[in-house]
């Protein structure tokens, strides 16, 4: 019996998790208005509710933080107000939960590592971010884990969900205002779909509750298997019912962002699994159930 805090629930993964919400699973998932974690007064206000309204109820309190400055390019020239976001919320978050013993689920990224490897990345492996956004959110796991917390940090990839602007949505919208497509098919990665997650996450938050946490602090957490942007963008045209053949395959000099994207970003679940947690499935059958939902 569950009473989750979603602080930045308005976003694809909170709307993921409060889906998943059943008779075991009470899911509160404020937007980033209502709960803003750069505040400490509207922080501590809401995990103090979260662990009133969880002991009255007989419930176990737990807070997911799926709040996250995630404007990828707009980081390189508005890092400060990334760092707010995604490494002071975390501490004031992190802080919040500590002072009233309640567990948190931190959610971080893959553009943690400089994605060099040739190998998925493995938990404790050297990070290494290239990009604003990166130093943020590896600045974030610093944060909650230095804070004393019973604290867990999940990095996962290439999420996409239902309520917001994402990958997939966006190969949906241009196949339908494109003879063609390019797409970049030297960046590899997992697609994650933002419902497997939520269900990982609160997996891992039942095994907290009951005794059964991860010994391990850091978690990867993603959609089994790999493919590169242009594989994930025919995959889609496929679901779409159109000629995959539409999308082109191009490198990332020929597109480029301001920010630099990790050439390789798939994450190792083994940690996750070895930890008793449930392997995610395929990402292509996830993509085939986001389109048949």
């Amino acid at each position: 019996m569950l009473s989750v805090l979603v602080p930045g629930g308005t976003g694809q993964l909170g709307q993921a998790l409060s889906a998943l919400a059943s008779p075991g699973v009470q899911v509160v998932a404020p937007s980033s208005a209502d709960v803003d974690v750069t505040s400490a007064g509207s922080v501590i206000a809401a995990v103090n509710a979260l662990a009133a309204e969880a002991a009255e109820a007989g419930r176990k309190p737990l807070v997911i933080n799926a709040a996250a400055y995630t404007a990828v390019d707009a980081a390189e020239t508005d890092e400060p107000r990334a760092f707010r976001v995604n490494a002071d919320g975390a501490r004031v978050l992190a802080a919040a939960c500590s002072s009233r013993r309640v567990p948190l689920i931190h959610v971080s990224t893959d553009y943690v590592f400089p994605g060099d490897a040739s190998r998925p990345y493995e938990p404790e492996d050297p990070l290494g971010p290239r990009s604003a956004y990166g130093r943020t959110k590896a600045a974030g796991e610093d944060a909650v884990l230095g804070s004393g917390a019973q604290v867990w940090v999940v990095r996962t990839a290439w999420v996409y969900g239902a309520g917001g602007a994402n990958f997939v949505e966006t190969m949906r919208r241009l196949e339908s205002e494109r003879d063609t497509v390019s797409v970049v098919d030297d960046q590899r990665g997992s697609p994650t779909f933002a419902g497997d997650l939520a269900g990982g996450l609160l997996e891992l938050g039942r095994a907290i509750a009951e005794g059964r946490a991860p010994q391990r602090r850091v978690l990867h957490c993603t959609n089994a298997g790999e493919t590169t942007w242009f594989g994930f963008a025919r995959a889609i045209f496929e679901e779409l019912g159109a000629d995959p053949e539409r999308v082109k395959p191009c490198t990332t000099a020929e597109f480029p962002r301001p920010a630099p994207r990790p050439p390789y970003s798939v994450l190792s679940n083994e940690a996750w699994v070895t930890a008793g947690l449930t392997k995610l499935r395929p990402w292509r059958e996830a993509l085939h159930a986001y389109f048949s939902a």
